[in-house]
Formats: structure tokens, sequence, C-alpha cells
């Protein structure tokens, strides 16, 4: 007799989430769940850009032009940009360190801050931005250029933001993850979105036969993946986009030019952590017709469809 799987759903980070556990007792699940549930919404509220008094938005407030000076007859006036450094605590420090190494391992198409080209891309109204749209935003994306001095943060012009959604919800899968080991959870998932981080095995020591979505037929599987431990996390062009004359514009934008990636379908990868399986997703994504050569270097597993359909996968050795 299989031993009783536990359910928790919620809503976080305008996404369905979900905590499945095994092995525990049905109040054991409920209190565990709430604290992994806290613990994602904990990240939501300190980094989403959304909030106003979050950690993310008071340091995207950190540069703003000053007022000018009341004109004096004779005297010319102009206003200039007024910086200030934000004290930021250990984990925001060690997020913009991976931010950092994210930026290198990408070439520079891991940039957090390229979250202003949102401004001229809505992808509810499902229109294509004027070119000078995109090249007066595209200044303002340049993560070298952000100021780190010991624990402060700023951001040198104003209208820089910084912008975690590329990683935020696949860091906080892996907070809520560590929140349920330290509990003693030995056998689960956490799933934010499709961003899902595996606990453990079954209590019987079977895998958990995890779905990737087709990118084409939401109602069909793509695969499904046998997972005992680590991450698979899903990048593609289903997930926000619209079609004009005949093509797929999706949310995944190249901080270079502004337009969104278009040479795949979708890109899974499976790794130690969800952060790493989300991040390295969401560049092959970005690197198009250069991915398969940055991800058989990475030494991970993955599955990727391109814009004719075709399947391209490579699995690594536990």
């Amino acid at each position: 007799m299989s031993a009783p799987t536990y359910r928790h759903e919620f809503k976080a980070m305008a996404s369905h989430c979900e905590v499945v556990l095994a092995g525990v007792s049905a109040e054991e699940a409920r209190r565990l769940s709430a604290l992994a549930e806290a613990e994602v919404l904990r990240i939501e509220h300190k980094y989403s850009r959304y909030r106003p008094a979050s950690l993310l938005s008071v340091i995207n407030r950190s540069c703003e032009w000053e007022r000018a000076s009341p004109a004096i007859e004779g005297v010319q006036t102009s206003s200039s940009p007024a910086v200030t450094a934000i004290p930021c605590d250990a984990e925001t420090l060690d997020l913009l360190d991976k931010a950092e190494l994210l930026f290198q391992h990408s070439g520079g198409l891991f940039d957090i801050t390229s979250g202003v080209l949102r401004r001229a891309w809505n992808f509810q109204l499902k229109q294509v931005p004027e070119p000078q749209a995109l090249q007066d935003l595209l200044p303002l994306i340049n993560w070298r250029a952000v100021v780190r001095e010991g624990n402060t943060v700023a951001l040198p012009l104003p209208g820089m933001e910084l912008d975690f959604g590329g990683f935020g919800k696949e860091y906080a899968a892996d907070r809520a993850a560590a929140v349920l080991l330290e509990g003693g959870v030995r056998s689960g998932y956490v799933n934010l979105a499709g961003d899902i981080h595996i606990l453990g095995p079954k209590p019987d020591g079977e895998p958990w036969s995890i779905g990737i979505r087709h990118p084409r037929h939401a109602d069909r599987l793509l695969a499904s993946i046998p997972i005992s431990s680590g991450a698979l996390a899903t990048s593609g062009d289903y997930e926000r986009y619209f079609e004009k004359d005949g093509k797929r514009y999706c949310h995944i934008l190249n901080p270079r030019t502004g337009y969104p990636a278009s040479y795949w379908q979708s890109v899974s990868v499976l790794a130690p952590n969800t952060l790493i399986a989300g991040s390295f997703s969401t560049i092959a994504m970005l690197m198009e017709e250069k991915a398969l050569e940055f991800l058989h270097t990475s030494g991970l597993s993955f599955l990727a469809v391109d814009q004719e359909g075709r399947i391209h996968q490579e699995s690594q050795d536990a």
C-alpha cells in the first residue's frame, strides 16, 4: 500500500504554486507546507518590483532627477541625478553575486537591469513597440554600471531598475525546499508555476514523474521525466506572448536588441537547484542558435524544442 500524498496549493508571484509531501502525517504536512508558503510570500514581498515598499523598489528609486533650482535671471540652471546608496542585507548581496555570475556565464545576456524593456512591451495590448521606444530604453540596460560598494548598491542613471524576475521564482522554490528539508521532509517537491525542486523520491524509493508541457499544445505533455532529486525548470515562448502578422513575440527579451528570443519553442533544464535550472534555461533561450553549445558545456541534462519542432536532448548520468 502506497504512502498517502499531501498536496497544498496556493497563489504567489501571480502564479499557481503547490507543495507535495509524502512520508509525513497530515498534521505535519499542513504545518510544514504553511511554512514553505510563508517563505515564498516573504521573498515576493521583499523583492517584487510591483510592490512600492519592497527592497527592490527602494533600490530602483535610488537614482532620481534632482529638481532644478528656481530660475534666476541671467543664470542657466539644469537638473542632475541624485544617487542614494541603499544598504542591503546578506541575502540580497548574495542574490546580486548570483546575478553577476549569471551575467558572466551568459556573456551578458542574463542582465537583471533589462526589466525596463517591459515599459515598451505590453503583451496584453499585443503591439510591437516602435524601434525608437526600444532604443530609448537600451542605454538603461547595463549591469556593469550598477554601483556596489561594501553592503550598498545604487543605480547610476534615473530610470534604471533591477529586476529579479529572471530568477526570483526559482530562488523562492529553492528556499521553500530548504525550509521543508530543515523540517525533516525527505519525500516530495515544491512546484512554483513549473519551477520544480525535488526534495527526495517517493517513500518507496521510486522517482516522481514530472511532466514537461508541450510548447504548442497546452493539453499535451512533451515528456515525463523521472526525478528523485534536484530541480527542473522550463523557459518557453508560450508563457506570455502574442502573434502579429504571423510572428510570435514572447516575454523573454534580449537585453542587447530589446526584441524577444525567437529560436526555441522551449528549453527544459535539470540541475542541482531550481535557480540554476531556471536561469540556464532562460540563457539558452536568449542564446538562440548557440544554445546547444552552451548547454553541452554546462554538463546539465536538457530537452529543447526549436521553432521547427525538432527535439534536442542530452541526459547526464546521475
